[in-house]
């Protein structure tokens, strides 16, 4: 079975799933979009709330004088940064949660 599933992938799905007079081309066009939304409301640090999904959200990253390189062992210092996190609802959340049990 695939791990993986890619944006065409998404849009595959959608099209054969949608009875709608509607290219996969402007699927593709909607998909990009909305990706676009969310990642423009990351880069201006707002919070994206997807009811039933998750969130997607910016966190804060305390910086470190002593962090390693992993692949050289060289010692290095991190700045404090941002970084992109996605929290699960709870729907989503509790079926993930399941999977693993059978």
């Amino acid at each position: 079975m695939e791990k993986k599933v890619t944006k065409n992938d998404v849009v595959e799905n959608i099209y054969n799933d949608t009875g709608f007079d509607i290219t996969k081309k402007d699927i593709h066009i909607i998909v990009d979009k909305v990706f676009e939304e969310i990642k423009k409301a990351l880069l201006n640090d707002q919070t994206v709330e997807l009811r039933g999904f998750g969130t997607f959200e910016v966190r804060t990253r305390r910086g470190r004088e002593k962090a390693h390189n992993p692949k050289t062992g060289e010692q290095v210092s991190v700045e404090v940064h941002g970084a992109a996190v996605f929290r699960p609802g709870k729907e989503l959340k509790n079926s993930v949660w399941a999977l693993r049990k059978k």
